[in-house]
Formats: structure tokens, sequence, C-alpha cells
């Protein structure tokens, strides 16, 4: 960690002086790839400059420990100092590990019924709305891109954009199986039941990100299908888009506006094919996708949410929270704050050993 931190701090300081020498200054692609690449440095120097700091502090206190005076003074400050010392040391392992690229984007999310029928889709229903209420808190946008109603208030399908900076860094952690245990709604019998969605997040891909040629599209336009009501769609303005090379297949019947659906229909598109193709260029990501979903049996599972007991129990790391109301109301929170520790945790162990 020594040696890393010493090379940051001499990157740092080269690229300080570089970004003030004329000649750098009149290329911009220089100035800007030198300033993007020193802010990218900062949190780590300002996080190693204190703690050479707290280093110095903690070696003066452990120096008038000796001291009649004050020593009994300065030996609860080098206590407490170690303490610093230990975390502080934790958190600049914590900024050594590589970032998640795509921490920063927006999320496409899959929700599908799995097993339990009825049950099934109108736990999907209720996991999309826990969703959009988590979004709520945390300022993020959700923009449906296509629903697949079954009428009595359940999806068997339900896709969405999540847009906002960070949401991806958030959400990923809630790939996989989710379990439901309650009686359902539609049971006479009050017979307790055991059902599954598998959900799915995709970071969203950027135009920038993956340029589709026009030539390996089918599009389609066709009515928006729905229960009958006044808000039935009389016009074509759903679309279906087929990549032809992957056969992979959006659609998007939302929006009334054929072109907003196009958009967005546009952007799922181009998630699902970058998947494709970093799937084809890394083995191990090609399992991504499988194993965020599962096949929806009942004996996958990530999360268990139990109604009967008010609890909610997340199996990867074993952590059981007793107010299922909150969680099902988008206070997710604590449990992905778990699981983010539980991730670092993982990472330091891969690098530096077991951490106690």
């Amino acid at each position: 960690m020594l040696e890393q931190y010493t090379w940051i701090m001499d990157r740092y300081h080269e690229l300080t002086e570089t970004i003030s020498q004329s000649e750098v200054i009149s290329d911009p692609p220089a100035y800007q790839a030198a300033l993007k690449e020193r802010a990218g440095l900062e949190k780590k120097v300002e996080a190693w400059q204190q703690y050479t700091q707290l280093c110095e502090h903690l070696a003066q206190a452990r120096q008038m420990a000796d001291d009649p005076d004050l020593g009994e003074m300065a030996q609860a400050e080098a206590v407490e100092l170690e303490e610093q010392k230990t975390a502080m040391e934790r958190q600049l392992q914590l900024l050594l590990l590589p970032e998640d690229p795509d921490d920063e984007r927006s999320v496409v999310m899959e929700i599908r019924a799995g097993a339990g029928g009825e049950e099934a889709c109108l736990f999907a229903a209720d996991l999309m709305r826990m969703y959009e209420h988590f979004a709520m808190r945390h300022r993020f946008k959700v923009e449906p891109v296509s629903i697949s109603d079954t009428g009595l208030g359940g999806y068997k399908e339900a896709v969405f954009l999540v847009t906002g900076t960070g949401a991806f860094s958030l959400l990923k952690y809630e790939s996989g199986v989710h379990r439901v245990q309650r009686v359902p709604i539609t049971d006479t019998t009050g017979k307790k039941q055991t059902s599954t969605c598998t959900v799915a997040v995709l970071p969203e891909a950027e135009e920038v990100d993956l340029v589709l040629d026009p030539a390996d599209l089918r599009i389609d336009v066709y009515r928006s299908s729905g229960h009958g009501g006044q808000y039935i769609n009389t016009t074509d303005s759903a679309v279906r888009i087929v990549h032809l090379p992957t056969g992979i297949m959006v659609t998007c019947q939302n929006e009334k506006s054929q072109l907003r659906n196009r958009e967005t229909a546009m952007k799922l598109l181009r998630s699902r094919v970058l998947e494709a193709k970093r799937s084809q260029a890394d083995a191990a990501y090609a399992e991504r996708r499988r194993v965020q979903v599962g096949t929806g049996d009942r004996s996958e599972r990530i999360r268990t949410y139990n109604f009967h007991e008010g609890r909610v129990t997340d199996h990867r790391i074993g952590l059981t929270l007793y107010r299922i109301d909150d969680i099902m109301n988008g206070d997710l929170d604590e449990i992905i704050q778990q699981l983010q520790i539980a991730e670092q945790t993982r990472k330091l162990q891969e690098i530096s050993g077991p951490v106690t």
C-alpha cells in the first residue's frame, strides 16, 4: 500500500506541474486529459495526507506517554489515534480497489414473474412499485419501457429505465431471484404460497458506447395492446425493434408517441446488444445474465420476502430485517449498504488476505 500511494502522490505532483506548463495549456485535449487524471487522484491524495498527519500525531502521543505530567493523557490519546489509524488504513485500501466503470450509469431493469402463477405476477408488480419508491428516495427517474400485465393487477413482465447518476452502483445488487412467501389475495383457502420473480439489472449503454447500423435493424410499428376503456391506443405507436445479427428483440409501447417509443426502445436495445458483445469478448461475462436471473425456480433466491413473519432476508449476506412494509415502500438502503460492505470485504481479501 505504501508503494502504491507513493506512486499516486508522485503522479499527482507531476500532473500538477504538467497542467501549469504553457505548451500543455495550449493543447486542449492534453490539458483536459491531465486535469481529468489529476481529479481522479484527488480523493486518494487527500486520504493519504490525512493518514500521514494522523501517523505523525500518533508518534508524538507515544513519545509523550513517558512524560510524568502528560503521560496518562497521551496514552489515552494514543489509543484513540490507533483506532482511527486502523479505520483509515481500511479506507485507504478501499480507495485502491478497482472501480466498476458502470457504477455512474443509469440502468435498465427487467422484472419477470417466475414460479407461482398469478401470485408471481402480483409480486412482480409489487417489486416494480418498490423500485419506483426507491428511485424517488434517491431522486432517480423511472421510465417504463414495456409492461405486460395480467388484468388482475399483476405483471408477467416489466421493463423500465431508472435514470440518474449512480443508479447502477446501487441497483446492481438487485439482480437475481426474489422469493415471496404469503397468502395470495387470489387464494380462498388461506394457504401460504411461495412464488418467485427474476430481476435483471443492466447498465444503460450510451450511444457513444455502441453504434448500431440501421441496416442491422428491423423496425415494426403496431397498435398498443390494452384492456380497452378510454385510454386504449387507436394509433400505431408501439415499436418493435429486432437486431438482426443477434436476434435480440425489444418492444416499447408505453408512450402515445411513436417517436418516444422508438427512442426508448433504442436505449434498451443498445444495452442488450452491448451486453451480448461483452459476453462474446469475455467468457466470464457470458454468464452474467444467466447468473443474475437463474431459472426462476423456487429454490434459487437472493432474497426472501416473508409477509406472515414481516421479515425480509437477503441470503447472500445472511441479513434479516423485520420491517417488510418499509422495504416494500422502497427503503432498501440498509440492505444495499450491507451488500456493498460485503463486496468491498471480498475484494480486500482477494488483494490482501483475510480482513479482520
